[in-house]
């Protein structure tokens, strides 16, 4: 490969990275989320089954219908930021792959952590390792929550997940938790990624029902 061709992604991406930065404070800095999520102690008192599985699945979309979690989980295979779900600048599209074209993968400017953002009200840019799109089949803008939750228990739109391998996504991955900790000037999910995977756990244990 010749300097110049590694050069171009290079430049592509530094232009990327510059549009993203001056767009930021037009954006404005979002506002803080509502910080708590109900335990699952809370649904105790209700003892038909069914509804307190509906019910705990309810709190637990809180959290998943969060623009923290949706701008990932966008209708097309562009994503969206922010807290109004705009398209997201520069515009990406991620048809086959999702991580982002080649020469301007998501990677080309996020990293493997939050990176801070001189003279922006977001004030980082986020990231993560994993950093991508969810899989097209995990589309969730525009679904109901009970439209999200049919689709989260479906292995032929899950990636062939059981159950217990969407508790263990849910409470444990990496990407999931990033959620909680978005970096400066962009509100985290409500609750904790602890009690958000309690929720999930016992949304299953009681038999994973879905809201209409």
């Amino acid at each position: 490969m010749t300097g110049r061709a590694f050069a171009i992604p290079l430049a592509i991406g530094a232009a990327a990275m510059g549009l993203f930065i001056a767009l930021a404070p037009l954006q404005g800095a979002e506002p803080a989320g509502d910080e708590t999520l109900k335990a699952v102690s809370e649904f105790d008192a209700i003892a038909d089954k069914p509804a307190r599985s509906k019910a705990l699945f309810e709190e637990a979309a809180r959290v998943i219908t969060h623009p923290r979690c949706m701008n990932c989980h966008p209708a097309t295979r562009t994503p969206t930021q922010s807290e109004d779900l705009h398209t997201h600048m520069p515009l990406i599209t991620a048809v086959g792959s999702s991580t982002g074209p080649a020469g301007l993968a998501c990677s080309t400017c996020h990293g493997a952590e939050n990176r801070p953002v001189v003279g922006s009200r977001l004030k980082t840019i986020p990231g993560n390792a994993h950093w991508s799109l969810a899989p097209a089949s995990m589309a969730w803008q525009g679904l109901t929550r009970g439209e999200i939750c049919r689709q989260i228990k479906d292995p032929a739109r899950n990636g062939q997940r059981s159950l217990a391998d969407i508790v263990h996504h849910m409470s444990e991955d990496h990407l999931v938790g990033w959620a909680w900790h978005p970096g400066d000037g962009r509100s985290p999910v409500p609750g904790t990624h602890e009690a958000f995977g309690a929720l999930v756990a016992a949304w299953i244990e009681t038999g994973a029902e879905c809201p209409d």
